[in-house]
């Protein structure tokens, strides 16, 4: 455990909480919580055991923040949405466990009361990544440096976004997908597949990805076989979709189908991103 100095002297504190850090009386922070210096720490704010705070961070609430977590210099969380819907709701945002947001990341809340920004488990946010308000991530997503996501946009577990790239509001990730650095994503990027481009297209299986998720060599031939039939054959999406539907009952080809169906008919859905031309 990190222990600070005292500027009075040789005495180690017996608190990781810097002195200059400045923390809200009523905000509960586990015993085992680090917090460096010049941080700051609002009311309704809750962290977890074993969780760093750096240097600079901002954390306002409402916020829970869960296990082992790595806030780090300069991070903001918890601040009010940059929404002009927004009229002082006491809306929230919730953190899993070990996840790790680097330098300059910000984390909106929601946008009105009982609504939620919600980050999952074992997700890396590089530095200077912006999450707005209702904002979800599931799990074990990694999002490279100067991501933009705008508000109500959904990225399932395992997505990769590469870096300096705009994801639009009320557009949502499949798992596994992985997009390419710098792309304009203005529509739902499928599962399991690789994005890139502005505009952007759907290039390939995300090979490399899959295989690394534990997926078996028949689940992955499966998948290229929807491939092949969504985006190589001549026929129309919409046919291609009704084929899609009962080309395998393998769970992986199942749920890219209800993705895909979900996104072209599901209510405030912006449609797919189309197929490499």
């Amino acid at each position: 455990m990190l222990i600070y100095q005292s500027n009075k002297g040789d005495t180690p504190l017996t608190t990781p909480i810097h002195p200059t850090a400045v923390i809200h009386p009523k905000a509960e922070l586990h015993p085992t919580v680090e917090v460096g210096p010049y941080a700051v720490i609002g009311d309704k704010v809750k962290i977890d055991a074993q969780t760093t705070i750096g240097p600079h961070a901002v954390i306002e609430g409402p916020t829970e923040i869960g296990v082992g977590n790595r806030i780090f210099p300069s991070a903001v969380i918890g601040l009010e949405p940059q929404d002009l819907k927004y009229k002082g709701a006491a809306s929230q945002v919730k953190i899993g466990d070990y996840n790790t947001f680097r330098e300059f990341v910000t984390i909106n809340r929601a946008t009105h009361d009982d609504e939620v920004t919600q980050i999952g488990n074992h997700n890396l946010l590089m530095a200077y990544v912006h999450v707005a308000h209702n904002g979800v991530i599931e799990d074990n997503v990694i999002i490279a440096n100067a991501v933009a996501l705008a508000g109500h946009v959904h990225i399932e577990s395992r997505a990769v976004i590469g870096g300096v790239l705009g994801i639009h509001q009320f557009v949502r990730i499949g798992r596994n997908a992985m997009l390419g650095g710098m792309s304009r994503i203005d529509r739902d990027a499928p599962p399991f597949m690789m994005v890139e481009g502005n505009p952007s297209r759907v290039r390939s299986l995300n090979l490399v990805g899959l295989k690394r998720s534990g997926l078996t060599s028949e689940d992955i031939n499966l998948l290229k076989q929807a491939f092949r039939l969504l985006y190589v054959s001549k026929i129309t999406f919409k046919e291609a979709l009704a084929q899609l539907e009962t080309l395998s009952d393998n769970e992986y080809v199942q749920y890219l189908y209800q993705f895909l169906q979900s996104s072209t008919t599901g209510e405030k859905r912006r449609g797919l991103i189309p197929g490499k031309v």
